[in-house]
């Protein structure tokens, strides 16, 4: 165990000593700062310690990856933390356990499968998370870094929502990290980054007249299944998936309700059927054998999953090129509404898991109020 001054000048001549397969090189001022030579050449900067009745050694660098000095200084921080009662060793076991982001994001997605229907808007919001974060342990993930990187993606013109979305599931992973005791999930660098305050709200409703146009202009379509389609959406507000996956053992006619076993919510819910709904599906055709009530044209077996381009078609022929298929649904919701039924009723009809959903319509039950004591008003013949 040969004792020497280390230094950069030492340091770059120092050889493993003849007939021997290693030389460690102990520094005569930095207690166990070492520098391990090799027969084959090769250099390493080491702390040795004893521990209870071993001698372990903590790895610093490979000579010439650092400098001599940012070496020694190291030593010095190694040998104050065990002075102190600190396990650097094991610090660094600890660390090397920590996985990377798309390890987190594969548990992430695992996880989802076992309650998600479908998981294919989470995977597209995390491939943008895997991007930029994918490679990095989790605990190089910083919060500064994280709130930089969510401002580059407004300024990028990604829509406020989209990027509040972006925030809200990688938050969620570290969640869920932490939750199953994943090694450096606990420090979670999305829970500070604040949420930037928009508003995305935009809400169309169609009028009496605007329906008229859109029914006739679908009712010309290729598509001969989109003028039911659009006229149910709007007796009913589902959500077009829900429409399109619907299966006739779950339409009763008789007792004019229509069952929805599977939602966006993960709520399943009991539409009553207005009579004008009754009318459309009695006249809908039934292929022997299909279970939906509108089948796929090219496997009967299957259900319609897309309307998009007969949608495009018929908004344009209707004059209305920026209507939304969702706007329907709100659309139906609005005519609840002005027709006196409250925001609680409404919201059970559309399936929202919680009042704050309907809360966008509030302003639209305002005004039904205030028409109602504006005629109480009226037929009173009140005058100041």
């Amino acid at each position: 165990m040969p004792i020497r001054k280390l230094d950069a000048a030492f340091c770059l001549i120092a050889q493993c000593e003849p007939g021997k397969r290693k030389t460690d090189w102990y520094d005569e001022i930095v207690r166990g700062f070492v520098l391990e030579c090799r027969a084959s050449g090769g250099k390493t900067y080491y702390l040795s310690h004893n521990e209870g009745k071993s001698r372990r050694t903590i790895k610093i660098a490979a000579y010439g990856d650092i400098s001599f000095d940012k070496a020694k200084r190291e030593a010095m921080r190694l040998r104050a933390e065990l002075v102190l009662g600190g396990d650097p060793a094991a610090k660094k076991k600890e660390a090397r356990a920590v996985g990377t982001y798309n390890a987190l994001a594969d548990q992430h997605v695992a996880h989802a499968r076992t309650h998600i229907k479908s998981i294919k808007t989470l995977e597209g919001y995390l491939k943008r998370i895997r991007k930029r974060w994918g490679r990095l342990r989790l605990t190089d993930i910083r919060q500064q870094d994280v709130a930089v990187w969510l401002a580059e993606l407004r300024q990028s013109g990604l829509a406020p929502a989209t990027v509040e979305k972006t925030r809200v599931i990688m938050n969620r992973s570290f969640q869920l990290g932490a939750q199953w005791q994943v090694p450096g999930a606990d420090r979670n660098p999305v829970r500070g980054v604040p949420r930037v305050k928009f508003s995305n709200a935009r809400e169309t409703y169609i009028d009496a007249d605007e329906t008229a146009r859109l029914v006739a202009a679908a009712q010309k379509s290729r598509n001969k299944q989109l003028a039911a389609i659009i006229q149910l959406l709007l007796l009913l507000g589902m959500r077009v998936s829900e429409l399109l996956s619907m299966r006739w053992e779950n339409v009763d006619t008789a007792k004019r309700t229509l069952f929805i076993p599977t939602s966006k919510t993960g709520r399943s819910r009991r539409l009553p059927l207005p009579q004008a709904a009754i009318d459309i599906i009695d006249a809908l055709p039934r292929p022997t054998g299909c279970a939906y009530l509108f089948p796929n044209p090219r496997n009967p077996q299957a259900h319609l999953t897309t309307i998009k381009h007969g949608w495009q078609a018929v908004r344009e022929a209707a004059g209305m090129p920026s209507l939304r298929i969702h706007d329907l649904r709100h659309s139906a919701a609005s005519a609840w509404i002005n027709n006196g039924v409250s925001l609680a009723t409404v919201g059970k009809l559309l399936g929202h898991a919680d009042l704050s959903s309907s809360a966008r319509y509030s302003h639209l039950a305002d005004d039904t109020l205030m028409a109602a004591v504006e005629a109480g008003a009226a037929k009173l013949n009140i005058a100041a």
